[in-house]
């Protein structure tokens, strides 16, 4: 995932899972064999009540540089649009956002948060709603953008996140989406939850399946 002098950009919602990817990437910088530079940066969807003065004094801590960008595509999305599926749009629109700010800031790569929950969880949201089997790739190179995105903690269960953010009382900042909490995602999440408390262990035969699946982007190399 990481090659020698990366400048990778860790896309910061404000939420548990991309505070504690910041904290993991700064923590493997200072001893990982391979030279590598982070950056920081906050899509602001213009809601007009976030409150990122904590992420900030978090990011000169960790001796980060830290971009805010801000942008309208709350008032586009909800306003304008009025989307009745909102996360698709806002989704697309946040990632060019990001993208375009990466690239500005001289990043080849930009680090998303999504961790083993959030696999499986998406392999079920495929399967549901699209009938496929499918969920996104550990590292992905995207042709138009000439960006790599890599997902670092895909191995990392979401119990963890939470334990590791109440440990270290990370300054997690909640989302002013009124659509937070109200997702197909968040259906299947709970979908997810249900099965492996009737079924112990489901979660994680699921993750080992995707894993031996051979699915694009999860072949298994150099027979590991």
């Amino acid at each position: 995932m990481i090659e020698p002098h990366d400048r990778i950009a860790v896309g910061i919602s404000g939420g548990k899972d991309s505070l504690t990817l910041l904290y993991a990437l700064q923590g493997l910088r200072r001893f990982y064999p391979i030279p590598f530079d982070l950056c920081a940066v906050t899509v602001d969807l213009g809601f007009g009540n976030l409150d990122l003065s904590a992420i900030e004094t978090l990011c000169q801590t960790l001796d980060v540089e830290y971009r805010i960008i801000k942008t309208d595509i709350a008032k586009i999305v909800f306003a304008d649009r009025q989307e009745t599926n909102p996360c698709s749009l806002c989704a697309k629109m946040r990632k060019g956002a990001l993208n375009d700010a990466m690239k500005a800031a001289g990043c080849n790569k930009v680090a998303y948060a999504h961790h083993k929950d959030d696999v499986v969880e998406t392999m079920m949201m495929s399967l549901i709603y699209e009938g496929r089997f499918h969920t996104f790739r550990p590292v992905t190179y995207l042709d138009r953008t000439q960006i790599t995105v890599i997902r670092p903690l895909l191995y990392m269960n979401e119990a963890d996140v939470v334990g590791f953010v109440r440990k270290h009382n990370v300054p997690v900042v909640k989302s002013p989406c009124p659509a937070d909490g109200h997702t197909k995602r968040e259906t299947v999440k709970n979908l997810v939850q249900q099965i492996n408390l009737e079924a112990p262990g489901v979660k994680e035969r699921m993750f080992t399946a995707i894993l031996g699946s051979g699915m694009d982007g999860w072949e298994v190399r150099n027979g590991r």
